[in-house]
């Protein structure tokens, strides 16, 4: 039978651009006449095999605009981790409603759902055309010069310590921001380009890249605080010890587990509360305060960054036609080329699925404290224009009549 059917879902965390993706497989997959239906699953691979399916054919164009420039998942997500049987009921599912190309958008662990699916296809020589589309704020999928949702949540994060260091500037005193990324510290790392001034936070950067040692850590901050008589640091949430132990874990008396059997490290403020404890009680300074970002940098609206949108739809689109047009499986990579200007590959399911990609050395200073101007290069062009600016006094002293 002809198989004219397109499947597509959506996996993991949302991000700001996620939906630009979805509408670009959508919108593209409507100019083949080789398609005559384009399914949307609802909550990932747990609708899938639900068989909780949306007619996206019936969508009009304008509202599927509008919906691709609203952050979040709009088909709903899904935290399963879908192991072989759980692929093989996916796969009964797909095989059922005679789906031809399946899409799903997501990181490490959905490029790994499709490859099981791919092999599961390949295995009962059924026709089925599988498609990784790359989404992670984490930035953290090999073979990608960046992917799709991290230019814009690095904005965010970039403009949350401007602004928190405008804050701590004008109340001095000792601020620690903690981002998300449990292995990649890109995210984190993205703080510095907030910076303006030589003097601005954050002054520090710590990165699951290096081990933390709270000792050091500490030494650092008392040393930054007696320069500038103030402190902004940006902490990922998975910095560790030399055995990987997570700080958070040496620190906390009561640990929570997501479901996967890790240590819970985004959702709660315990790591900033426990880091600025230390910080009170074995440096003595007072003004002590610290936020976690948490899901706030995931979907925030009116802060996303158009080079992220205009990629996220690209890479939609480009699954689409990889998928007619091509003659295997696999997940789109985005590759940068000149200063900055993006291509499409696609990449080999086996090359990405399962793995997850750190912070090379090049963009890490040798104190292990901040990143490197290379990372400012790399990061600066993707966060997008119209980013705000901050600026300062310069302020004329009068002399002092009382001479106190």
């Amino acid at each position: 039978m002809a198989l004219n059917k397109i499947l597509v879902a959506q996996g993991g965390g949302p991000t700001a651009v996620i939906n630009q993706s979805l509408v670009g497989v959508v919108l593209e997959a409507r100019r083949h006449r080789a398609i005559d239906l384009v399914y949307g699953a609802r909550h990932g691979v747990r609708g899938i095999v639900n068989e909780d399916f949306v007619d996206l054919t019936q969508e009009t164009s304008h509202n599927l605009e509008l919906v691709a420039a609203t952050p979040s998942s709009a088909l709903g997500s899904t935290r399963d981790k879908p192991d072989l049987a759980y692929c093989q009921k996916i796969f009964q599912v797909l095989k059922a409603h005679g789906i031809g190309h399946f899409f799903y958008i997501g990181g490490n662990d959905s490029s790994d759902t499709v490859r099981i699916v791919s092999e599961q296809a390949r295995a009962a020589n059924y026709p089925l055309r599988s498609i990784h589309i790359p989404k992670t704020i984490d930035n953290d999928l090999v073979g990608n010069d960046h992917t799709p949702g991290f230019p814009s949540a690095a904005r965010f994060v970039a403009q949350a310590f401007a602004g928190a260091n405008l804050d701590n500037a004008a109340l001095p005193g000792v601020y620690l921001g903690v981002v998300m990324g449990r292995h990649a510290g890109f995210l984190t790392a993205a703080s510095a380009l907030g910076k303006k001034f030589p003097d601005d936070g954050p002054h520090l950067i710590y990165l699951p890249e290096r081990v933390f040692v709270l000792e050091k850590f500490l030494a650092d901050v008392k040393a930054v605080y007696a320069r500038y008589g103030r402190c902004v640091i940006a902490v990922s949430e998975g910095i560790h010890d030399a055995s990987g132990q997570p700080i958070l874990a040496q620190l906390a008396k009561d640990l929570e587990r997501d479901d996967h059997g890790n240590v819970q490290l985004s959702g709660t403020g315990a790591l900033a509360d426990l880091l600025c404890e230390e910080i009170k009680s074995k440096l003595g300074i007072k003004r002590v305060r610290g936020d976690t970002f948490g899901y706030l940098q995931r979907s925030f609206i009116g802060c996303v960054s158009d080079v992220d949108q205009r990629e996220a739809r690209e890479v939609g689109e480009k699954a689409v036609q990889f998928a007619m047009w091509g003659d295997r499986d696999g997940s789109v990579a985005i590759q940068r080329t000149g200063y900055y200007s993006a291509d499409y590959s696609l990449l080999p399911l086996e090359a990405v699925a399962g793995k997850t990609r750190v912070m090379e050395d090049i963009f890490i200073n040798e104190a292990g404290t901040d990143v490197t101007d290379a990372f400012r290069l790399y990061l600066r062009p993707l966060l997008g224009s119209g980013l705000p600016d901050a600026y300062r006094l310069r302020p004329a002293p009068v002399a002092k009549v009382l001479g106190r």
